[in-house]
């Protein structure tokens, strides 16, 4: 997978006034995955004051639905006027035009004007972005990636991804992509995106479902946390069949980059402290040596990663 450098400053620019609870200036966050769509009011310096979470059928190839989500989802701005809005969003994006231009997962979302919609919302600026992207610039400000120079940022659940800090610079290209789709078996089956054995149809939440109801488990142990907190012989295997499954794109980028930090966001964070020491085993055991020892570690627990990297890029600059 090549990657360009396109550098972005890491220092706020100034924004115009638009304040609440007195003194505290209102940044605008937004999150379009496949099914979901999330916002947040945060404060500049990356607190969150409000957020909503509204769904919308993947089934549905009209926006309509999409559209009906967006509008209750920005709820959480009225009243607050926020100085403009980031968005994260999942598939292929074009910054510069606003755009969704494909998601695999969600007709709805291909050649979605996100920008335009959400500009005719809030009465705000809209800056979009890829999510990986994003979200490797909320834990660079916000999170566990202040103070480094290189770290990557990892999405997991039903959306998966990398977003990479490289000696102070988001690798990839604008609106550019997660992994998801780097091939990591070349027997593998088919993906969504018509090619075979991608990283995203051995680890994503779908994978798991899959395999724990051939593995005859129970209903109930179909979740990551479900699944981590058994005792049952076969839900532990599957655990860790996970683990690698993940660490086989994780590796992939810890020999290229030396990252030496991954934080892990989404479905990882059920399975809690005994999933990050199994990923982060599995990744040492991997790693290449003269570089430093790869850690892992857990995103925050309500995971804002992403919306706090939206909130950034009403700060930042290119």
């Amino acid at each position: 997978m090549a990657h360009e450098r396109f550098p972005l400053r890491l220092v706020p620019d100034p924004v115009p006034d638009a304040r609440v609870s007195g003194d505290v200036d209102v940044l605008g966050a937004v999150e379009v995955l496949p099914g979901v769509v999330r916002a947040a009011r945060l404060s500049r310096t990356g607190l969150v004051l409000g957020r909503t979470e509204e769904f919308y059928d993947t089934g549905d190839a009209s926006p309509g639905g999409v559209d009906a989500a967006l509008e209750r989802a920005v709820a959480v701005f009225a009243g607050h006027g926020p100085v403009g809005v980031g968005v994260a969003a999942a598939g292929v994006v074009d910054p510069a035009a606003g755009r969704i231009l494909e998601v695999n997962d969600a007709p709805a979302l291909s050649g979605y004007p996100v920008a335009d919609r959400l500009a005719a919302l809030v009465g705000a600026p809209v800056r979009v972005e890829h999510r990986a992207r994003v979200q490797v610039l909320g834990d660079r400000w916000f999170g566990p990636g202040r103070g480094r120079r290189s770290f990557a940022s990892v999405s997991t659940g039903e959306v998966l991804g990398v977003g990479i800090l490289y000696d102070g610079d988001v690798l990839a290209p604008a609106g550019g992509r997660s992994g998801a789709h780097m091939t990591v078996t070349a027997s593998g089956k088919p993906c969504t995106c018509g090619r075979r054995g991608c990283w995203k149809t051995v680890a994503t939440t779908r994978w798991l479902r899959e395999r724990a109801a051939e593995d005859g488990l129970a209903p109930h142990l179909s979740s990551l946390g479900a699944l981590t907190a058994s005792q049952d012989p076969v839900a532990r295997n599957l655990v860790e069949r996970y683990a690698e499954n993940l660490v086989l794109g994780l590796a992939t980028v810890q020999q290229l980059f030396a990252c030496g930090l991954f934080v892990l966001h989404g479905e990882a964070l059920d399975g809690g402290e005994p999933f990050r020491a199994l990923v982060e085993a599995r990744l040492r055991a991997d790693a290449l040596t003269g570089s430093e020892t790869p850690s892992v570690v857990l995103g925050e627990a309500s995971d804002t990663g992403a919306l706090l990297g939206a909130a950034g890029l009403v700060l930042s600059g290119r």
